[in-house]
């Protein structure tokens, strides 16, 4: 059976035309999609978005499904590696396609370093711990450097031009834009065979636009929106999500470490894997997982050098 748009029962010509010019092109991202954002996307009836939505899900085998077929789709899961093979061991082989994986540090502490050094290692060949796609990296606080990448290609001996030209950049300006642009990922990544997504930083634009206890329940919501279409990208085309996050002085606590992840809890829900990162001597850095469904809590030693991220030298 076709996997275009037009072979499923519901979409005709004019239908395919809206369902396309709203970013939703293919039928993983129809099956994925809440219907009240459908609707609102493309014009549709309640009752033609959730037959076109009923049919998409059915296609896709989207519904109850048995242990033994999500482990069979798992096995499509690919991983992509830091360029540390001590970080690499504590995320179980590298980072994960079909999760969202979340940096969490102080500024300095190496997140945008690990993700740059991503854009250059996720277009390897998967035998040599890439994922051969390209990246699409939204840069929230204009950090993107491709001098840097540049440097962490070259350092590599890999070519330079090459994997500048495979990595996508999309500047956010505003938390709007920010997720303006999240939505047009569902369109983006097939065409551009993306393997993986970077949101460096998820929370920025989040923090200085929504001020005040009175607005912290909208934006909330908003923030919890965006990471579950996020996750759901990962899900529906098999790529990996890296989000970083800020870390918040915790007030109420006196003694030991009061830094906390900024987001609370709808972070902490959303995201697959949690990852804690630490200043430790010199340019070397601490990685620990604090939250997976199935990593446990382990820790790793890092550092950043031309290269990137590299291990420790024992």
């Amino acid at each position: 059976m076709s996997n275009d748009l037009e072979s499923i029962k519901g979409i005709g010509s004019v239908t395919a035309s809206k369902l396309r010019s709203a970013g939703l092109t293919t039928l993983e991202a129809i099956a994925v999609t809440p219907v009240r954002e459908i609707m609102n996307k493309t014009g549709l009836s309640y009752e033609t978005a959730l037959k076109i939505s009923r049919e998409a899900r059915r296609f896709m085998k989207v519904d109850f499904v048995r242990a033994k077929d999500i482990w069979e789709r798992r096995k499509n899961m690919l991983r992509c590696t830091t360029g540390s093979k001590a970080l690499d061991n504590i995320l179980g082989g590298g980072i994960e396609t079909q999760a969202m994986t979340e940096l969490i540090g102080d500024y300095g502490v190496g997140k945008t370093q690990i993700c740059l050094t991503l854009t250059v290692t996720a277009q390897l060949l998967k035998e040599e711990g890439g994922l051969e796609g390209s990246v699409i990296y939204i840069d929230t606080e204009g950090t993107f450097s491709p001098e840097r990448i540049y440097q962490i290609a070259s350092e590599r001996e890999l070519d330079p031009q090459k994997i500048l030209d495979g990595v996508i950049i999309a500047r956010a300006y505003n938390s709007d834009h920010q997720c303006l642009l999240i939505d047009h990922l569902f369109k983006k990544c097939p065409e551009e065979n993306v393997k993986l997504v970077i949101v460096d930083s998820m929370i920025s634009h989040f923090r200085g636009e929504y001020v005040g206890r009175e607005n912290l329940s909208e934006r909330q919501q908003r923030l919890n929106e965006y990471l579950h279409k996020l996750l759901r990208l990962a899900e529906a085309y098999n790529i990996a999500v890296v989000i970083t996050n800020q870390v918040q002085a915790n007030p109420a606590q006196f003694w030991g470490d009061t830094d906390r992840p900024a987001g609370g809890h709808i972070m902490a829900h959303a995201c697959t894997h949690r990852v804690y990162l630490r200043r430790s001597k010199g340019d070397t850095r601490t990685a620990k997982v604090i939250d997976s469904p199935y990593l446990p809590e382990n820790t790793a030693k890092f550092r950043i050098t031309e290269r990137g991220i590299e291990d420790v030298e024992e």
